[in-house]
């Protein structure tokens, strides 16, 4: 379960680059010893920049621009695809090679743990499940993962994404431009929220959304607690959500948890239930906040980036409906509503949501540190230095995806999407024992939200600009002018 550079605000390009340059040099927990420059020039090329800069500066100024990838292209050509940095106040290996990769995140905790700025860690806590490692991480990682795929969940996840977006869709208007950045964040919220914790919309809905944007603006502050700072504000705002679940939990314990024969109605139902001394309410309680971290951008950002590719590619965009109007068709002849299978059995809009996936690059990357010398094909990764697996790179590289800059959902028509090769090359949501376990629920909640978009509206999408840096966003919020069409069976 990962993610990776979240968004803080900025004013221009230049001084967010070295604000974050700033920021993230003295955010880093202090390295473990890293061996001698001597040592490392004999198994990788590459540089480690200005001292205690190293290539930050570079990589931010590249990541703002239409060629975010310059930085690691560049270097790529001139060193491989495996190449030593300096990169946020750590020496790092960036790997390119999706072998290498693959290696870096299968590893387990004696080779390789997670690594976050200080003002992350501080707001998660130690027990985050984000942070912890070993056999607590296997069991709480378990346990959510099957939890996330049931079919039970699915079902409540259909509902509640079809009530919120049919809601949503009969308050939009013709004469005004749609949003669809703001719209899907809204809406996929509310639908992380009652998956996570059971809560419906409502006050409680409202004050946790509220504080929940205050805590995540803290996720890359100073790491300085005092009264008054954005780290302080954010603590506090986390104590209040931490105070909201707690209630929600104690109320359970009261009543009894869902009886082991019966469905948990929601993640927290799971942990309850679970006969482990080490969940605690409290760990239970922090760790469904920390768990809306990386769900509460990745859903409204796959939708957005589908329907800025969908409008500029007409011919994807007329077979994703016309798919999607013949099933219409055939459940309203037969008098029935879309279940999650029918959303995920439609075969092109899943290519259509694979080939977002591919391009949009929500993942750029993630970051490992070893906690000891690693070997990796030849490689030496020393102790204590930071390994980027650049995503990005491997998604773009014409040796895994001809034209890989292009927008081609047909490319994955009778691909074997379980193959060695697809796997290594196609890592939209991490992997390996931290690989993102709401990937399924990622899929559907944009399959659904696509279907009944392009059934029930045409569109004109006003010009918008992807931003690549700190997350990928749209410029203006993704604008549309929507026309609503009947399409009858």
């Amino acid at each position: 379960m990962d993610f990776t550079f979240i968004s803080v605000l900025s004013t221009t390009a230049t001084a967010t680059a070295l604000f974050l340059l700033f920021l993230f040099i003295i955010n880093k927990r202090r390295p473990s010893k890293a061996p001698s420059p001597a040592v490392v020039n004999r198994i990788l090329s590459g540089t480690t920049g200005w001292p205690f800069i190293g290539e930050t500066l570079d990589f931010i100024s590249s990541a703002y621009t239409d060629r975010p990838q310059s930085f690691i292209d560049k270097r790529r050509l001139l060193y491989g695809k495996v190449f030593k940095s300096h990169l946020f106040g750590s020496p790092t290996i960036v790997s390119t090679d999706a072998e290498v990769s693959r290696i870096v995140l299968q590893s387990d905790a004696n080779s390789f743990v997670p690594s976050y700025p200080k003002s992350l860690t501080e707001l998660m806590g130690e027990s985050s499940i984000l942070l912890i490692n070993g056999s607590l991480h296997r069991r709480i990682h378990g346990l959510i993962g099957s939890f996330l795929k049931s079919p039970y969940l699915k079902t409540q996840v259909t509902f509640d994404m079809r009530k919120l977006l049919l809601q949503a869709m009969a308050t939009w208007k013709e004469d005004r431009p749609v949003y669809i950045q703001d719209e899907t964040k809204h809406i996929a919220f509310q639908v992380l929220a009652k998956a996570l914790i059971g809560l419906d919309p409502g006050e409680d809905m409202e004050f946790l959304k509220i504080h929940f944007q205050n805590f995540i603006a803290g996720l890359m502050s100073l790491p300085v607690k005092l009264p008054g700072t954005q780290l302080h504000r954010s603590l506090q705002a986390k104590k209040k959500m931490v105070k909201l679940v707690m209630k929600i939990i104690s109320n359970r314990r009261i009543r009894g948890v869902a009886r082991s024969q019966d469905h948990p109605k929601d993640v927290a139902d799971v942990l309850l239930n679970d006969k482990s001394e080490k969940l605690t309410d409290e760990l239970i309680s922090d760790n469904m906040i920390d768990l809306m971290i990386p769900g509460e951008d990745s859903v409204p950002l796959l939708i957005t980036l589908a329907i800025k590719y969908l409008s500029d590619c007409p011919k994807a965009l007329h077979q994703l409906k016309m798919e999607n109007l013949e099933v219409k068709r055939l459940k309203t002849d037969l008098g029935g509503a879309m279940c999650w299978d029918d959303y995920l059995s439609l075969p092109f809009t899943q290519n259509v949501i694979t080939e977002t996936l591919r391009l949009g690059n929500i993942i750029m990357g993630v970051i490992r540190k070893a906690m000891k010398d690693v070997e990796i094909k030849g490689y030496l990764i020393p102790k204590g230095w930071c390994v980027l697996t650049h995503f990005r790179s491997v998604h773009l590289d014409d040796n895994h995806h001809e034209s890989p800059h292009q927008f081609n959902p047909w490319r994955w028509q009778n691909r074997d999407m379980n193959s060695s090769n697809s796997s290594s090359c196609f890592t939209p949501f991490g992997g390996g024992l931290r690989l993102c376990p709401g990937l399924d629920l990622a899929r559907l909640e944009a399959s659904i939200f696509l279907h009944h978009f392009v059934t029930e509206f045409r569109w004109v999408a006003e010009d918008d600009t992807i931003i690549n840096f700190p997350t990928v966003r749209m410029k203006n919020r993704m604008p549309v002018w929507v026309k609503r069409e009947n399409y009858r069976g």
